[in-house]
């Protein structure tokens, strides 16, 4: 059964800012929850359907994924493949998601769900788009990018404290990053507020991270992008995203590339299109005429006497790449019959000859065309 549209689910548009989708799951998850519930099957299901389209769309990344391309950037082999930006219910209880929205009633929001970490927190998953040519795209190249992120502080080594100094136990929450509090007939369990999930204070920070244990700076990246890339490829560069948080691992960085159209060349899978004008005489006559194809060499096309206006002729192996493989498109040449312009008294006269002497043979489309269309109405 295919799922339901996020935006659905959640009851806004898909223009809705940051507030209204707060908001709007705010009410639906007081309505739906499992507390409010007890043994309730279908509000424990419809809870689980708001909270995945909620966490898919609070996030800018992955609301851009799944604004292009729907639930599939998250199943097997999309977005929800590369640490941390897949959508979905996930390993959290309902405590941790009940505090997305009420958090602030008990005090402050969440901040992570480390628990017992050791204070340190994976970095930010990073997003790089990249605009190449049908050309690069075709030959593939080494692209150099700079990326402004956080990385690893040299100081502090990504501890966060000062050398020769360590982090402390948190007091409030005995190390494990997480403190209960109820309000009412709800139990919540929210990130302690003392230490923000990290299970350790710093009383003595690094000067130079000022405790967080990174720093941000600008990194050049070398990038391969093979042969064959389609527009709207994602390329995930494994731990090239924000560096953690005193020490935790680094995120990724997804480098989405886009294709800039070509002047003459229209792409469709691995096979390109290319229309060519050509004139009346060489259409009824036949000839010849050379293309100059996407790796910069010349094919010739031969055209036979009478080609008519859209005839297409296929040169094999002359489009793109297979992406991984061996094999090549093909190149579709569709003819455009040009008609004649700004005729001198002599091309007119011979036209008009060659018109009083033309049979229904010479023109056999248009002459049955209208015997058809005449057949149908008088009929």
């Amino acid at each position: 059964m295919a799922k339901a549209d996020f935006y659905e689910t959640l009851g806004v548009s898909k223009t809705a800012d940051e507030k209204e989708l707060k908001s709007a799951f705010r009410k639906l998850a007081m309505k739906y929850h499992p507390d409010k519930n007890p043994g309730d099957a279908e509000s424990e299901k419809k809870f689980k359907e708001i909270n995945e389209a909620y966490e898919t769309l609070k996030d800018p990344q992955k609301r851009a994924a799944y604004d292009r391309f729907g639930h599939a950037a998250f199943e097997q082999g999309g977005m929800g493949g590369g640490g941390g930006m897949g959508g979905g219910f996930g390993g959290g209880g309902f405590s941790d998601i009940f505090e997305d929205i009420f958090g602030e009633m008990m005090g402050g929001g969440r901040g992570g769900r480390q628990r017992s970490t050791g204070g340190r927190e994976r970095g930010a998953d990073l997003r790089y788009n990249m605009e190449i040519s049908l050309e690069e795209a075709f030959t593939g190249k080494t692209a150099q990018i700079r990326v402004p992120t956080s990385i690893t502080c040299d100081v502090c080594s990504g501890s966060g404290a000062k050398p020769g100094t360590k982090p402390t136990t948190c007091g409030t929450c005995q190390g494990s990053g997480r403190v209960r509090a109820s309000q009412g007939f709800f139990s919540v369990e929210r990130t302690c507020p003392t230490c923000h999930g990290r299970g350790q204070t710093i009383s003595d920070p690094c000067t130079k991270c000022h405790g967080q244990g990174r720093t941000t700076e600008e990194r050049q990246l070398s990038v391969s992008i093979p042969a064959g890339i389609e527009d709207g490829t994602r390329i995930r560069l494994q731990g090239e995203g924000e560096a953690g948080l005193r020490g935790g691992p680094s995120g990724d960085l997804y480098m989405f590339l886009s294709v800039k159209p070509h002047q003459f060349f229209q792409r469709e899978g691995a096979d390109l299109y290319c229309s060519v004008p050509i004139s009346m005489t060489t259409a009824a006559l036949g000839g010849t005429f050379d293309v100059t194809t996407l790796d910069g060499s010349k094919s010739r096309v031969s055209v036979p006497e009478g080609t008519q206006s859209g005839k297409q002729f296929r040169l094999k192996g002359k489009g793109m790449p297979v992406l991984r493989s061996a094999q090549m498109g093909d190149l579709y040449i569709q003819i455009q019959i040009e008609t004649p312009q700004k005729l001198t008294k002599r091309q007119r006269e011979l036209l008009q000859e060659f018109e009083q002497i033309s049979s229904k043979e010479n023109n056999p489309e248009s002459t049955g065309f209208f015997a058809r269309m005449k057949e149908f109405f008088e009929g």
